[in-house]
């Protein structure tokens, strides 16, 4: 009888799930359809890169003063080509559907919760893509989508991943629980299109992945976080810093996270971090700010777009109220965005030469400063103590033009955590992702944050 009732309740989870992945689809799917509009005379931001469209004037301009004219390949349009495939080449990671279930859980799908997490693993997808490829790198297959149409692309693409699971499987089920991250073994291309394919597997949903969805939400377990909970954007950055610092490939090694502690950046523990025990390493820095109080201030706006304009930035988790956006640039009052929110069908990436073009978003999105939730985190990536250095005085000046000077969103303070009797790096056992101070932290920042759909 109770195998019978526990069978019941999975059947009716699995229901769920799939309705969810269904509603989900249809509530977001419309958005790939929507053109963005960006105005000719303003220079639009991504990443620290500035991309100006103008060029002359064309008969068919749109209603002044509005973001008119949509993103084409005309040739009115400047560089809006080399915008299109530098927007293009960044990492897109969203909803996904029919992957391995989640550890003690009947979820298959991350639809209407997953979000945060997703633009978290964005973000640090970016990190990677700079510590690997450099910011210069472009995926030589985004000119395929500059020049077609960027939603029947996407429409196509997504028919063909949307095949019935077990065909895009090998032989036997069973690779689905063992999808490992790739090596050189595994694929012939070179070495940039390798650490393209490698870092993308990283996040595949599938419980090997160092950042997928499983492992994040197995991390979340460990501070009383279970699957179908929402995230908040302090939490992920917890995580993420996690996630890097238990990833066992020794390429990885070169890397960590640090998180700022209430609102403050200790470079003491930034550059223990950085001269590390094997070797120098580079940093991810995430700080979790909030830019108003139910509202984005929007006198924090110059602030946003100070940081999206710098080299070092690898974006910010955020959003508007009951959805997560990743955001990676601005123009004018108006901020770009990668959106999770489009649920695609599970990638097996052990396949040599799987399927890639779901990973990278074919158009960008827009949506205005005064809808951005006050919740957000914003992340910085540095390649050694000098590259720091550098970082600290422009992010000083980026602080001091942008914000009040007796009221900044965070602060650099010489010296360590400890020296303040605070504890940087959580000291935990075994099932224990956060200490008591941390996870008092967090509560108060979950508390805050943006109830996700």
């Amino acid at each position: 009888m109770a195998k019978m009732e526990a069978s019941g309740s999975d059947d009716v989870e699995k229901l769920k799930s799939k309705f969810l992945s269904a509603w989900n689809n249809m509530k977001y799917s419309w958005v790939l359809k929507t053109k963005t509009y960006f105005r000719r005379n303003s220079p639009v931001f991504l990443l620290g890169k500035c991309y100006h469209f103008k060029g002359e004037e064309s008969s068919e301009s749109s209603p002044e003063g509005s973001d008119s004219g949509s993103i084409n390949s005309d040739d009115n349009w400047g560089n809006v080509e080399e915008f299109r495939k530098d927007f293009i080449s960044r990492i897109w990671l969203t909803y996904r559907q029919e992957f391995p279930p989640l550890e003690e859980s009947v979820w298959t799908t991350d639809c209407g919760w997953g979000c945060t997490l997703r633009t978290g693993q964005m973000l640090l997808a970016q990190g990677l893509l700079l510590h690997f490829l450099g910011r210069d790198w472009i995926w030589p297959n985004s000119v395929d989508f500059v020049n077609a149409d960027p939603f029947s692309l996407f429409s196509n693409t997504s028919q063909r991943l949307a095949a019935p699971f077990e065909t895009s499987l090998p032989e036997t089920r069973d690779t689905i629980s063992s999808c490992k991250p790739l090596t050189n073994k595994n694929v012939n291309v070179d070495t940039t299109e390798f650490y393209h394919r490698k870092i993308v597997s990283w996040f595949a949903d599938c419980p090997a992945a160092y950042f997928g969805i499983h492992k994040l939400v197995q991390l979340g377990k460990n501070s009383g976080k279970v699957a179908g909970d929402w995230y908040g954007p302090a939490v992920v950055s917890h995580l993420l810093r996690k996630a890097i610092e238990e990833s066992p490939d020794p390429e990885l090694k070169g890397i960590s996270v640090y998180v700022a502690q209430d609102c403050t950046i200790y470079t003491g523990d930034v550059c223990d971090q950085l001269q590390g025990l094997d070797g120098d390493k580079a940093i991810l820095i995430l700080v979790p700010v909030r830019l108003g109080g139910e509202r984005t201030n929007v006198q924090y706006f110059d602030f946003v777009k100070g940081i999206l304009s710098l080299e070092c930035s690898v974006g910010i988790i955020g959003g508007k109220p009951k959805q997560s956006y990743y955001f990676v640039g601005f123009q004018d009052d108006s901020l770009i965005y990668m959106d999770p929110h489009y649920c695609q069908s599970f990638v097996d990436v052990s396949i040599t030469d799987f399927p890639l073009e779901s990973f990278h978003c074919p158009s960008p999105k827009k949506m205005s400063f005064k809808k951005m939730d006050p919740s957000c985190t914003i992340g910085f990536y540095c390649r050694n103590t000098k590259d720091f250095e550098k970082v600290t005085e422009e992010l000083a000046k980026v602080l001091k033009s942008a914000t009040r000077p007796n009221y900044p969103l965070f602060t650099f303070v010489n010296g360590r955590a400890r020296d303040f009797d605070l504890v940087c790096s959580p000291v935990y056992e075994q099932n224990d992702l956060f200490t008591d101070d941390e996870n008092k932290r967090l509560k108060r920042f979950s508390t805050e944050e943006f109830v996700l759909l």
